[in-house]
């Protein structure tokens, strides 16, 4: 691609350990991730999609390595740091949505800016927007609990992107929706990332959804191997 690259990933190790066993994720992992694109990576349960997503995120840190993001490098930052970093430049979709029961919808989606200082009714038009943009404009009072499953996920979308991040992490969007609400899901979000001229970084097991993505990445012993076109 002829795009700047945003993320830039060198050299990165990552293991855990399980009693006396050290299983170990990355070894010495590079990669390059474009400005625009909708990057989606695939690999098998336990290959550590997930994982190389919290350490981009700064949520996880790897053993050793460089994660350079926009410019910052990320790995140098302290956990404070991070976050802010995290809250200020990155959306994060996840598989289990991760709704507050007791908060309502409009409140779940401003919720992130509060945390960083901005008055509620500083974040409130941005959200009422994205509600709209989402199809649930009739939903703001509403509580989680009174959502499907894939309108959970639309708003778990429209929180990820309050603060306007040019990147965006999603892990398993749809892994918790049958094959139509997933559909819709998808839709919704390739539309407000990629379509915007965001970047979107996915883990997923679906081919349905790797058709739609500019690069497939598979995590394989460690390793990326990126597939053929």
């Amino acid at each position: 691609m002829n795009a700047p690259v945003i993320v830039q990933v060198r050299d990165l190790f990552k293991t855990y350990n399980e009693g006396d066993l050290a299983l170990r994720v990355f070894d010495g992992l590079c990669l390059d991730i474009f400005e625009g694109e909708f990057f989606a990576l695939i690999g098998a349960s336990g290959s550590g999609k997930s994982t190389l997503l919290n350490l981009l995120s700064g949520i996880d840190k790897p053993d050793r390595g460089k994660i350079v993001i926009g410019g910052t490098n990320i790995t140098a930052l302290d956990d404070r740091q991070q976050t802010l970093y995290r809250r200020n430049h990155i959306g994060i979709v996840f598989q289990f949505f991760n709704l507050i029961p007791t908060l309502t919808v409009l409140e779940n989606i401003t919720l992130p800016k509060e945390l960083g200082g901005s008055r509620y009714k500083a974040a409130e038009p941005r959200a009422r927007l994205l509600l709209e943009q989402v199809s649930l404009a009739d939903r703001a009072d509403a509580f989680p609990d009174k959502l499907s499953g894939g309108e959970q996920q639309r708003v778990a979308i429209a929180r990820a992107l309050l603060h306007e991040p040019k990147l965006v992490f999603a892990d398993e969007p749809t892994g918790n929706l049958d094959d139509d609400t997933g559909a819709q899901v998808l839709d919704i979000l390739l539309r407000l990332t990629c379509h915007a001229g965001k970047t979107l970084v996915m883990a997923t097991h679906s081919m349905e959804i790797v058709k739609y993505a500019d690069r497939v990445c598979r995590i394989q012993d460690g390793q990326l191997q990126i597939d053929p076109s």
